[in-house]
């Protein structure tokens, strides 16, 4: 007895582990509209000028090739894209313009010049899910590239996931309204974004009649020039068995890009 009140007395009796609490700390993950502002917050330079490779395959295995280039410039927050068509002949001189608003309220601007017709086509807004000059992107999905519309979709974060060794965030956007999933063409997407660059590394996407649309992954992303970048864009077509590969290469943030690329005239005109 004088043992053990000694032992109490000195704090050197020894407590069963298994009676001590175990505190737990839950982890909290970020919601659908905090992923979506840091995926488009990243940085991604002031302006870019790179060759794209589109190579397009059917479900007979036969591919098309369509070498361009293609530059990028922001305004602030507004931003511009245009993209002209070098190779092979039968496209050659085609160019796709785009100025991007930030405000919600006001439509984008997209022109498509074909050379066979002389002419600058306007694409509008209803178009924008359209597909992008036989490839599995659409207009809207070229528009964008590493970013998401905001004002297009609610969101939430599904979860985690892991692709290509890399952990993400799992994030569902559905469209705001049926006019807005019919002008898309997509009534469902789910993208695993990577927990520490934040960009998409795949993308899920859904029709508006809810089947499984086409699947994207974005590898051999690394940094250039101190900007994190995507070299390499997968697109399956799980309706049409169509496959579309997007490389980009000779990549250059550092030397700037004329404004008068990012014009109707120059569309016309060409590189």
């Amino acid at each position: 007895m004088l043992s053990l009140t000694r032992q109490i007395l000195t704090g050197t009796l020894l407590i069963p582990v298994l009676l001590i609490p175990t505190i737990s700390v839950a982890f909290e993950l970020p919601d659908g509209d905090e992923v979506a502002r840091r995926i488009n917050a990243r940085d991604e330079g002031v302006a870019v000028a790179r060759n794209l490779t589109m190579q397009m395959t059917d479900r007979r295995g036969k591919t098309r090739t369509r070498e361009t280039r293609a530059f990028r410039k922001y305004y602030g927050e507004e931003k511009k894209t245009v993209i002209f068509y070098l190779e092979p002949s039968n496209v050659r001189d085609t160019a796709f313009l785009t100025w991007d608003y930030p405000n919600a309220d006001k439509d984008d601007d997209q022109w498509l010049y074909l050379p066979a017709m002389r002419k600058v086509r306007r694409i509008s807004a209803s178009d924008r899910g359209d597909y992008f000059l036989g490839t599995d992107l659409t207009y809207e999905d070229i528009k964008l590239e590493t970013r998401i519309g905001l004002e297009d979709y609610t969101r939430k974060t599904l979860g985690e996931d892991e692709v290509d060794g890399h952990h993400c965030y799992l994030l569902e956007s559905v469209p705001v309204d049926e006019k807005t999933a019919k002008e898309l063409g997509y009534g469902r997407v789910e993208q695993c974004v990577d927990s520490k660059i934040w960009m998409v590394r795949r993308a899920k996407f859904w029709d508006i009649k809810g089947k499984q649309l086409k699947t994207s992954h974005f590898r051999e992303i690394r940094q250039v020039q101190g900007i994190w970048t995507q070299h390499r864009i997968e697109v399956e077509n799980h309706k049409t068995g169509h496959n579309t590969l997007f490389i980009f290469s000779d990549i250059d943030y550092q030397h700037g890009v004329d404004d008068e690329l990012f014009t109707q005239t120059a569309l016309r005109r060409g590189l």
